[in-house]
């Protein structure tokens, strides 16, 4: 009997790995047409354009050990250069090494609970062609494995496991279930097996994010920019909250002669490439029109995790260990970096083998 995954990205496929690698019997049901949840990537023109996030911190192993795995390590490269500077409604003054990325509120190995220091002065990493390849090479390896437009809308205990219905109105069998997915949907299945503590997971709230990628010509844009990009302060009324010179962090991201920026935004009531532009015209001096933009909106981005978060998590997990082997996975319950979602998948897979192997 196989073990089901429920959702496709980087969570549900390294779950998806990590099982696949012990059983034969692994089948992933993804609601979208297609497989990487977050991780997006673009390739136009010589251009790579991140929809999700642009890398992870050097110091964060798991998704580093699990390129190597899938073969794809000798494709990591690290960013071209480092530093960052501070928008301060007038000018751009240095930060400190790692700062930038603390008032962005990225901390080392993003996981819930974790007491360590973060080790930000390390940097970032990323794949040549863009992250989305970690998720192509996983796909290229599970592919007859996954199956795509088909969520999950309900699920039932049936010996020996679960029986699953699908989005199709067909259901599946699984001695065990991993579920990859967003809190509220993991609250509701798992509410409806009377999981305890499950409703509480739609209260996890999930930060909207906005993202303009912008290309331009290399004379548009000013050629004495320093670092990787800049964070704005909080006290400025712009809606630019960050700019990444995403052409000078890593390598290979736009042709030779271009640049390609890419803004992250707080709210906006207008069209969002437009207001970027305009900003960044005011902020960096951009010249001209830019020659495309892309904007990508996630209504529902990351998790926020409040003061609860880790006891409510852990009373659902231990309101699981009545049930046929199930295990929850991925930014909702574990951390909400990149790598961090490698891990929860893999560790997610662990446990369920390990629980069909009592």
């Amino acid at each position: 009997m196989t073990i089901a995954v429920v959702g496709a990205g980087i969570t549900g496929l390294s779950a998806a790995w990590e099982l696949i690698q012990n059983t034969g019997e692994v089948t992933v049901l993804e609601a979208e047409r297609r497989a990487g949840g977050m991780i997006v990537t673009e390739r136009r023109d010589g251009f790579v354009v991140e929809g999700g996030p642009d890398g992870f911190l050097a110091a964060e192993l798991d998704i580093q050990d699990l390129a190597r795995e899938v073969g794809i390590d000798d494709h990591l490269v690290d960013q071209a250069i480092k530093g960052s500077t501070l928008w301060t409604g007038r000018q751009l003054e240095a930060l400190p090494e790692g700062r930038a990325a603390e008032l962005l509120g990225i901390q080392w190995r993003q996981s819930v609970g974790a007491q360590h220091a973060a080790p930000l002065q390390s940097g970032f990493r990323t794949f040549a062609s863009g992250m989305a390849q970690i998720a192509e090479a996983l796909v290229a390896k599970l592919g007859h494995c996954i199956r795509r437009a088909q969520g999950v809308s309900g699920l039932a205990p049936a010996a020996p496991g679960w029986r699953l219905t699908t989005s199709d109105g067909s259901s599946l069998d699984a001695a065990a279930v991993v579920l990859a997915v967003p809190a509220w949907v993991a609250g509701r299945l798992l509410s409806s097996v009377a999981v305890a503590g499950a409703q509480s997971l739609g209260d996890v709230v999930y930060q909207p994010s906005i993202t303009v990628s912008l290309a331009y010509r290399a004379s548009q844009v000013p050629a004495d920019l320093d670092g990787t990009g800049f964070v704005s302060a909080a006290d400025w009324g712009g809606r630019v909250r960050a700019c990444t010179y995403a052409w000078r962090k890593y390598p290979g991201r736009a042709p030779d002669g271009f640049a390609l920026l890419r803004v992250f935004l707080g709210p906006v009531d207008g069209d969002p490439a437009t207001i970027a532009h305009s900003e960044l015209a005011q902020i960096l001096g951009v010249r001209g029109a830019p020659l495309w933009a892309r904007t990508f909106e996630w209504p529902r981005g990351l998790p926020r995790y409040d003061h609860h978060h880790a006891e409510r998590v852990a009373r659902v997990r231990d309101g699981l260990a009545r049930l046929p082997p199930l295990a929850i996975a991925g930014a909702a319950f574990d951390g909400v970096g990149v790598s961090a979602c490698v891990k929860s998948g893999k560790a997610a897979g662990k446990s369920v083998l390990d629980r069909l192997g009592d």
